[in-house]
């Protein structure tokens, strides 16, 4: 890696124990990369924090290799689960034990707020990768072996089901929780016995870095993960290479697709984890003042840079008003501003050009007749960081493009309804399926989440992130599920032998 351009905050310097490494990680060795800089920015200045030279294409080729060569015949290939487990635990362990940089650097790097990145950053992925621990040591729940019953057409015979594991994982992240997304891809892959060729956001390069730091000193093996990054030709590379047995990606439906077309001509396995444009129902007789806090805060948290964000709020005609005078009041209670600052609680877009991009939705929902019931603007004195203000629509339809399409940012819209049917209706009128909520009495609210097409339908705020359940959902949503026994399932392939009596 080329020496550290700046590091400007005053609040966290310390980002030598990140850059200190080579950036790529091939077969157990840091590699100074050989393709073009990438430039690391602190989002919440515009400021450079390292040029990190991204891979060339023999070293991505040379990651396969190890990747192939690993879960064949390496000494990754030879551990058992109980081993895989073990490691698991300790790079969980790791990552608490680091767990204050680690939130501290992707305040620094992300703009995540520390407020809530010690849970979403740190803690999430480490109870993840707790879990599959425990799977890797157990295996999947039917077991790596099931014996069927025998069978006697046209003659008898015995069968057995063996589930093995998948093979080489290209695991290609997005930015916005790049240690979670991660663990919801290694853990899963490791636990199975796949090995992994990690392909992360170029935005998020330092977080990563550092995670694959603590990988190499749980003891993983040479080659069971590893790290390569780089212009969308790296990706590319990777997912079309014919080591590659299994793409997981996190990140947008379009590159979603693109990464579908690509792997399309080798076959190859694909789970997406796309986006959304969640509704929040508010369901009539439901209490408002108890229900607009959280209801803000699930598009706000990470400035809405969250696939699950749930930015359509839908509220009863009677109850339109007052919802939006009482959520526009809690939103400019929030605050806007470092992500070091312990009482910050949204911090800025990831770069320039994404804010610019959502103040293009912004414009175009204005022309088409919506209403700034708060915000829209960039806050002042901030300086040249990447904020925009958490900003809330009234009077645009739900077929609007700004209602349509996912933005990543803190911005949502309320748009009444006169009946559940309704409801119902508007809530379904969208190509994506990831994420619901329903505020009302609980036996009603589980009633209108079951005609929701949603991979998941919290009623009244849910409860606490759980680790044994799937996430993932319909239509440009995705394909699969990770995090649970179904993303566990997701890194094996299942073998029939058959035998006659």
């Amino acid at each position: 890696m080329s020496a550290l351009a700046t590091v400007e905050s005053e609040t966290y310097t310390d980002v030598d124990w990140v850059t200190g490494a080579a950036g790529c990680h091939v077969d157990g060795r840091w590699l100074v990369g050989d393709g073009p800089e990438i430039r690391a920015i602190n989002p919440s200045t515009g400021r450079t924090l390292a040029l990190i030279p991204s891979a060339g294409r023999e070293q991505v080729d040379a990651s396969l290799a190890a990747a192939r060569r690993t879960f064949e015949q390496g000494e990754w290939s030879r551990l058992t689960g109980r081993d895989r487990g073990a490691l698991l635990d300790r790079l969980a362990d790791l990552i608490e034990r680091d767990g204050e940089r680690l939130v501290r650097l992707a305040a620094t790097e992300l703009g995540s707020p520390v407020r809530s990145g010690r849970g979403t950053q740190i803690g999430v992925p480490v109870m993840f990768l707790r879990w599959f621990a425990e799977a890797a040591r157990r295996g999947p729940r039917d077991g790596l072996e099931e014996g069927l019953p025998l069978h006697h057409d046209p003659v008898l015979s015995g069968s057995l089901l063996v589930r093995e594991p998948a093979g080489v994982v290209a695991a290609v992240t997005a930015y916005n929780v790049p240690i979670y997304l991660a663990a919801l891809k290694l853990g899963p892959a490791l636990a199975a016995g796949c090995s992994a060729v990690l392909v992360p956001s170029p935005k998020a390069l330092l977080c990563n870095i550092a995670l694959v730091k603590l990988i190499e000193e749980a003891g993983f093996p040479p080659g069971a993960v590893n790290l390569v990054f780089g212009p969308p030709a790296v990706t590319e590379q990777v997912v079309t290479a014919r080591e590659v047995d299994l793409v997981s990606f996190t990140g947008s439906a379009t590159i979603g697709s693109r990464l579908m077309e690509l792997a399309a001509p080798s076959l190859k396995k694909v789970v997406l984890e796309l986006g959304g444009k969640s509704p929040n129902i508010l369901l009539p007789g439901a209490d408002i003042r108890t229900a607009v806090g959280p209801s803000t805060m699930r598009f706000c948290i990470n400035a809405g840079q969250r696939c699950g964000a749930t930015t359509r709020q839908l509220i009863p005609e009677s109850s339109f008003d007052e919802f939006v005078e009482e959520s526009a009041t809690f939103m400019r209670s929030l605050h806007v501003g470092d992500p070091h600052d312990e009482t910050t609680v949204v911090g800025p877009l990831i770069r320039d050009e994404h804010r610019r991009d959502v103040e293009g939705y912004l414009a175009r929902a204005a022309e088409a007749g919506a209403k700034v019931a708060t915000g829209g603007g960039r806050p002042t004195g901030l300086g040249s960081g990447f904020y925009l203000e958490p900003t809330l629509l009234t009077g645009i339809s739900n077929e609007a493009e700004i209602n349509q399409e996912e933005l990543f940012a803190p911005v949502a819209s309320v748009i009444p309804y006169r009946d559940l049917d309704d409801a119902v209706r508007i809530a379904n009128q969208t190509k994506y399926g990831l994420n619901a909520n329903v505020w009302g009495p609980t036996a009603d609210a589980i009633a209108l989440g079951r005609r929701l097409r949603s991979g998941t339908v919290t009623v009244n705020g849910g409860g606490g992130k759980r680790d044994d359940v799937p996430w993932g959902g319909f239509g440009a949503s995705g394909l699969g599920r990770e995090g649970g026994e179904d993303g566990y399932r997701e890194f094996f392939e299942v073998k029939h032998i058959q035998w006659p009596i």
